[in-house]
């Protein structure tokens, strides 16, 4: 008996799992296809797909025998099509009438077949590649347009493939005593995209307002949340937006983890996540769509915001649920979900950039404001939401006179994100690459250093203003970014005063 056996796996963020097949197949008994092991409806579906792109690849006819596929672990569920290519390699294997033989050792194949045998691309490459590497495979045969995806990770071989013909000569020659040159497939090597990153919005194309471009620099420096209330039609949007230009470009292992991420949900749309993503949901929102969950858990919009910002336009108008939910990603960095059938943990690291209209410019924008819409505002940002956004700061109206006026600009986005880059480099020295202030322990709070006459103005202040633990620590942090934007080796009185400035205040 001849078993064709060979690997796969199935995406699952930063864990997926490897998936071993094996085929057997006989001339004996009624044609049929089995396939066992908690496949879905898509994979169930692939035998016609296979027996068809064999047929017109001129590879085999199996549709005139008996066969028996097995997907294991048995007890874990199958879902996709990527199985396709695998399975289809794993018949040839099997097949004792086919005379094509190869070596699948170390080796991890996935993609999805047409008709004709060409290779469909598929969702979560980058995270099967991932997998395959911690498993020690040396080798990944996966759809040519994902191979670039895939490519960004430098100790496993990636292949890319647009036919299983490809992938069947390429294997053959491996064994041959004479190899054939062009029959032979070379490994996907990564090329960082040369096109320079357009963003929507430059800080220098908003009038004025540099108060508000001071708060999203430290913002940006420390990876502090930011709260931004004023009157509509002020800029708060358009500020968000332009945060993301100041943001440094991701490193290599972010750029690994954020790309992964974005492929899995099916939402990437270049090969590689390169800067720092932006993910805007509406207020509108279900909890499920903005935290993630569901029967079988999906992450949501903070997850694919990892490494980026999230940005919540009409802050208060957002279900209670939803708000009071960000309470977890923004202390811990990750989101865990917990249903009868699975229960997750998603990395949820962003910065939320939050925008608001007080009731009381509704007012003043004529609009008749009622005790119960206060009482409402009032609800919706509860004490512990607003002890987790560091920085709070209002967006005024603008003169009219300034907006056609080009002299008014201020600094561009690229001369704020060198300040951002040194104050990150400083973090990154005293803290450990990737760390930014906003992620200090409270363990790791002692170790600042702060000048006796910062400490002093800290404690009064942080008496007089009754402030809870957590905020003091907050102010710290805080303080300690404005420090190293300054080029500052120690916190000193005016780091902490400015940092008092950004403390909530009724905005009702």
């Amino acid at each position: 008996m001849q078993l064709g056996k060979i690997y796969t796996a199935q995406p699952d963020f930063e864990n997926p799992h490897i998936i071993e097949i094996e085929v057997d197949i006989s001339s004996q008994g009624i044609p049929s296809c089995t396939i066992v092991g908690l496949a879905d409806k898509a994979i169930d579906e692939s035998k016609e797909r296979i027996a068809a792109a064999l047929k017109n690849s001129g590879l085999s006819k199996i549709k005139q025998k008996k066969i028996v596929v097995s997907l294991s672990p048995a007890n874990l569920k199958k879902e996709g099509p990527l199985f396709d290519l695998p399975i289809a390699l794993g018949m040839l294997l099997a097949d004792s009438e086919n005379e094509l033989s190869f070596d699948t050792q170390n080796k991890l194949f996935v993609g999805e077949l047409s008709l004709d045998g060409s290779i469909k691309p598929i969702e979560g490459a980058l995270s099967i590649a991932y997998g395959a590497q911690a498993a020690g495979y040396t080798e990944v045969f996966l759809p040519q347009a994902n191979a670039q995806e895939a490519s960004l990770l430098s100790d496993i071989s990636i292949y890319g493939v647009s036919h299983i013909i490809e992938v069947v000569q390429h294997l053959s020659q491996e064994s041959a005593e004479t190899p054939n040159p062009e029959l032979v497939l070379s490994p996907a090597t990564y090329k960082p995209s040369e096109k320079l990153v357009q963003h929507r919005t430059d800080f220098s194309d908003v009038i004025d307002q540099q108060s508000v471009k001071r708060v999203l620099e430290i913002a940006a420096a420390g990876g502090h949340n930011v709260a931004m209330y004023g009157p509509p039609g002020t800029g708060k949007t358009m500020l968000a937006q332009a945060f993301c230009s100041i943001l440094p470009k991701l490193s290599t292992e972010q750029q690994i983890k954020t790309t992964m991420i974005h492929s899995c949900a099916g939402v990437l749309k270049d090969q590689v996540i390169s800067h720092p993503p932006l993910r805007a949901p509406h207020h509108t929102s279900s909890y499920v769509s903005v935290i993630g969950g569901g029967a079988e858990p999906r992450p949501g919009e903070i997850t694919l915001a990892h490494h980026g910002v999230l940005f919540l336009d009409e802050f208060p108008e957002f279900d209670k649920r939803v708000l009071e939910s960000l309470r977890e990603p923004l202390e811990e960095k990750h989101i865990r979900i917990a249903r009868s059938k699975a229960s997750v943990t998603f990395p949820a690291d962003f910065i939320l950039v939050a925008a608001l209209n007080p009731p009381s410019e509704v007012y003043r924008s004529g609009s008749l404001i009622t005790p119960a819409d206060e009482r409402r505002f009032r609800k919706k940002l509860s004490g512990p939401i607003m002890d987790r956004v560091d920085l709070w700061v209002e967006v005024p109206k603008i003169n009219h006179s300034k907006l056609l006026v080009g002299s008014t600009k201020g600094e561009s986005s690229v001369e704020i994100q060198k300040r951002v880059v040194m104050a990150r480099a400083k973090q990154a020295t005293r803290l450990g690459t990737g760390r930014l202030n906003n992620s200090i322990h409270a363990r790791e709070i002692r170790t600042l250093s702060i000048s006796s006459e910062a400490k002093q103005v800290l404690d009064t202040a942080s008496k007089k203003l009754d402030v809870s633990p957590r905020v003091y620590h907050k102010l710290l942090k805080l303080s300690q970014t404005i420090a190293d934007l300054e080029g500052s080796n120690c916190i000193l009185p005016v780091h902490i005063l400015e940092a008092l400035q950004y403390r909530p205040k009724d905005i009702l």
